[in-house]
Parts: C-alpha cells; sequence; structure tokens
C-alpha cells in the first residue's frame, strides 16, 4: 500500500515540476525536459518494485512525461518541434551512456566508495540505453506522426485529450514491447509477460492522468514565441 500512496505523491510532483520547467522556461524548457527525463527512466528502470502484489519498474512516469512534451510541442508548435525535441533525447541518452562507460573504466583510489555503486547501476546502461534507443526513437516519431494524423480528424481546441491519449496510448505499447523484448530478454516467460503488461498499464493510466496537465500547460503564452505558436 506504501508504494501505491508514494507513488501517486510521485507522480503528482513530477507532472508539478513538468508543469513548472514549461511555465519558466517555455519550449526550450520542454527540450529541456525531454533530455532529462530520458537520462532519469532509463536510471529509474533499473528498480523493480512491488505494486498490489505486481512487479514493475519505476521509470514510467518519467516516459509518460517525455509523449506529453513532445505532443504538447506538436501540439503548440507542429511536428517539426516535436521531432527536433526526440532527436534532442536521443543524442541526450547516447550522450549520457558514452560519457558514463568512459567514467567507470577510471581506476578509483583506495578510499573510493562510488566505484562499486556506480559499476552496478551504470554497468547495465549499455543494454538499457540499446533498448531505450531503439524503443525511444520508433515509439516517439510514431507518436510525433500518429498526433499530426489524428488531428486531421480531431482538430478542435477541445478534443486535444482525443490527440494526445489517442497517439500516446498507441506509440507507448510499441515502446513498452521493443523495450522490454531487448532489456528483459532472457527472463522467465511468465515475468517477461507481467513486467510487459504491467508496465504498458501503468504508462496508460499515467496518460489519462496526464491530460489535464496539459490542457493547463497548453494555456500558457509567451510573448516571445506567439508568432511560432499553432493555432488550432
Amino acid at each position: 500500500m506504501f508504494n501505491l500512496l508514494w507513488g501517486a505523491v510521485f507522480v503528482l510532483v513530477n507532472f508539478m515540476f513538468f508543469l513548472l520547467c514549461y511555465r519558466l522556461f517555455g519550449k526550450k524548457g520542454l527540450y529541456a525536459w525531454i533530455g532529462v527525463a530520458t537520462v532519469l527512466a532509463n536510471i529509474q528502470v533499473t528498480k523493480t518494485i512491488d505494486l498490489l502484489g505486481i512487479t514493475t519498474t519505476l521509470g514510467n512516469t518519467m516516459y509518460v512525461s517525455m509523449y506529453m512534451a513532445s505532443d504538447l510541442l506538436n501540439e503548440k508548435y507542429g511536428p517539426k518541434e516535436a521531432r527536433k525535441a526526440v532527436w534532442f533525447g536521443f543524442f541526450t541518452l547516447i550522450m549520457t551512456t558514452i560519457t558514463m562507460q568512459m567514467v567507470l573504466l577510471f581506476q578509483p583510489t583506495a578510499t573510493d566508495f562510488a566505484q562499486a555503486p556506480m559499476q552496478q547501476l551504470f554497468g547495465l546502461l549499455p543494454r538499457l540505453a540499446f533498448a531505450s534507443l531503439t524503443a525511444y526513437a520508433v515509439s516517439q516519431l510514431l507518436d510525433v506522426r500518429l498526433y499530426a494524423w489524428i488531428r486531421k480528424f480531431f482538430p478542435k481546441r477541445h478534443q486535444l485529450w482525443i490527440r494526445g491519449n489517442g497517439s500516446t496510448m498507441i506509440s507507448s505499447f510499441i515502446d513498452t514491447l521493443i523495450f522490454c523484448s531487448i532489456a528483459f530478454y532472457g527472463y522467465a516467460w511468465g515475468i517477461w509477460l507481467e513486467l510487459l503488461f504491467t508496465t504498458y498499464i501503468l504508462k496508460f493510466v499515467l496518460t489519462a492522468a496526464g491530460t489535464p496537465i496539459l490542457y493547463i500547460a497548453r494555456n500558457f503564452r509567451f510573448i516571445e514565441e506567439e508568432e511560432q505558436t499553432i493555432k488550432p
């Protein structure tokens, strides 16, 4: 029960930081959010927790917030800006993976305490990064296309929830399937299926929970960006 209650607080805090990042820094804040969230999600996903008797991984909130950021960019600034942000996140993860692997190769001193835990955590990063990079690139670029496509049929301002949820719920399933197939290859079949479906269900719920946040964020106005804003 603690994990469930603490998880609700965790989601709320993450979504509030998302809003604050956009409110304070505008479009650049969304780029920064995607870059940071990409790295944090791949660190958090190494931790598994018990949620109401079901084994699942962390990182789902951050993954969903990346879709929220790209959807918001798509909504207000167009698919070109959304794709640019996706590639920025891709670059951030590659840079983090390479630099942290180089850090691990430095010879620590006799009194060093960081090498072992860093090795345990970031030693997993290459495999997780490969899984995440593949899943991220495919699903995020798909999400941008789906959002623009759905917008043709549901273009009205109040139909944001259809565009956002429709594109994200499809692309996040593709993301989860690709990631679990690579990152958890070799796991027992039952555990693999449990991780796949619990991860997707959590993303599904979090996507719905994040919809009001998107409506709030869309109403933010920045004078210097008004000319770039796409009017629904």
